[in-house]
């Protein structure tokens, strides 16, 4: 009998510098994958070769690379279409906004990669995100650290791929609040501040959309059974198309003013609700709780 060989995995890991490539590539290291840093694109393409002749000896592998790649974009598109012959290719962009990397490289006082062409620290980054923009739009997972601590972010990691053999699509959900930035490294989102705000209410303010009183108020408001009805409804195809396109990996954004109450609640319902569709796997996280 012939053995099967499980197809090989490649994760190209980019993005802005000082986003957290460091800690996704540890991370990703500890959880098995083989990473290989500032590696020529040119020669990832042999390396995939090498590995998958060593009889699958190497069947996930992470390259980082960065800016420093004048035409990056061509390069990696390049590159993928070669190696997506034979392997499972994805690209995972990290970014965080221009504040939280000047206060990151400052805070380390190293220079920024392009700075000296730049002119100045914030230029650089600038000129970067110019030159990176392409490649953001087309990449197939975007995590936006600006929020996440080194803990944070390892944690976010091993969520998105620590069982990434399991079949069918991972589904991230996370509540938050609008007052602290709505995230943009998510697929769909949705907003709650069209039902009551609990806030308001004495008894309910202290309390929390975990808590049972806070539940049953947020669900039981005129509008939301009909929309978590046809909102399950609408997602149903959604979800299942994103499998039929081999989409690994997804995330559902439920917002309110707070991330306190309705977000908090209604995620938990959403993701209850939704860890029941065939094929796909629900996380849930609450960004925001525990700010106000």
């Amino acid at each position: 009998m012939n053995e099967q060989r499980t197809q090989q995995e490649i994760l190209i890991v980019t993005g802005m510098s000082g986003a957290g490539r460091s800690t996704v590539a540890n991370t990703l290291e500890d959880l098995g994958w083989y990473v290989v840093d500032n590696l020529p694109l040119s020669m990832l393409k042999t390396l995939a070769d090498m590995a998958d002749r060593s009889g699958g000896a190497l069947p996930r592998i992470v390259a980082v690379v960065d800016v420093r790649g004048r035409d990056l974009f061509g390069e990696i598109q390049d590159t993928v279409s070669q190696l997506r012959e034979t392997a499972t290719v994805r690209i995972v962009f990290l970014d965080a906004t221009d504040e939280i990397l000047v206060r990151r490289y400052e805070s380390v006082r190293r220079p920024h990669p392009l700075q000296a062409e730049a002119g100045s620290l914030l230029e650089g980054i600038r000129l970067e995100r110019e030159r990176l923009q392409e490649l953001r739009a087309s990449s197939d997972v975007v995590i936006d650290t600006s929020r996440y601590n080194v803990h944070d972010l390892s944690t976010a990691t091993r969520e998105l791929f620590s069982d990434d053999n399991t079949p069918g699509l991972q589904l991230s959900v996370v509540s938050f609040g609008f007052k602290y930035g709505a995230p943009t490294d998510v697929d769909l989102m949705v907003d709650m501040r069209f039902l009551p705000n609990p806030f308001w209410i004495p008894e309910l303010r202290p309390l929390t959309g975990v808590d049972p009183e806070v539940k049953e108020y947020v669900l039981g408001r005129d509008g939301a059974a009909e929309f978590l009805e046809h909102y399950v409804a609408a997602l149903t195809p959604v979800l299942a198309g994103f499998q039929r396109e081999n989409k690994r990996h997804a995330s559902l954004a439920v917002g309110c003013t707070g991330g306190k109450h309705r977000s908090v609640a209604t995620a938990r319902e959403l993701a209850d609700r939704l860890a029941g569709l065939p094929g796909v796997s629900v996380t849930l996280r609450h960004r925001d709780l525990g700010r106000e």
